[in-house]
């Protein structure tokens, strides 16, 4: 299992049941680095759903109380872990990632930090879930990321446009089924 994109990079591989485990792993090191408890972290994500071409970077989900007050001590003990907090601006969020070495080059994993519970954190666990278990939108969604990835290598907010109709589309299910 090979993980990591550059930056702007878009690239997707085979399903690999490896991530599964390395999210296992990683899952484990938040969990002895910080005070998050177990329910509080999920693997969300391509790399989530069994059977799909996924770019290889683990996707995390982190939900805490009120994700714009981040403590001291988890983002000491996030970066106890191998995290760095990223620059980009996200709606309800706050982006971390893992890097393959201090170049900070190559990203392998990115952390997801949102309010626990909140509509996010339950938006982007009912995409993960709807997906496992429909097999047509499974489908459909890796039809779209092979479609992008077939014109260009480059992008990652271009490609993130191009699904974004068919993921608000399964987030609107969410809406309907709370």
């Amino acid at each position: 299992m090979k993980l990591g994109l550059k930056s702007n990079e878009v690239r997707v591989v085979p399903y690999d049941p490896e991530w599964k485990k390395e999210f296992a792993k990683v899952k484990k090191n938040l969990m002895q680095h910080t005070n998050l408890q177990d329910n509080q972290i999920e693997h969300i994500g391509s790399t989530a759903i069994t059977g799909i071409h996924s770019k290889p970077i683990i996707d995390i989900l982190v939900g805490i109380g009120d994700y714009s007050s981040v403590s001291d001590s988890l983002a000491k003990g996030l970066q106890n872990a191998g995290f760095y907090r990223l620059r980009v601006e996200r709606p309800n969020e706050i982006v971390f990632a893992k890097f393959t070495d201090n170049s900070y080059q190559v990203k392998t994993h990115f952390i997801h930090l949102v309010d626990f519970g909140g509509e996010l954190w339950n938006h982007l666990i009912f995409f993960r879930d709807y997906l496992n278990s429909n097999e047509e939108s499974k489908r459909e969604y890796e039809e779209l990321k092979l479609e992008y990835t077939k014109q260009t290598s480059q992008g990652i907010n271009e490609y993130t446009d191009h699904k974004e109709a068919f993921v608000k589309k399964i987030f609107a299910m969410s809406n309907s089924t709370n």
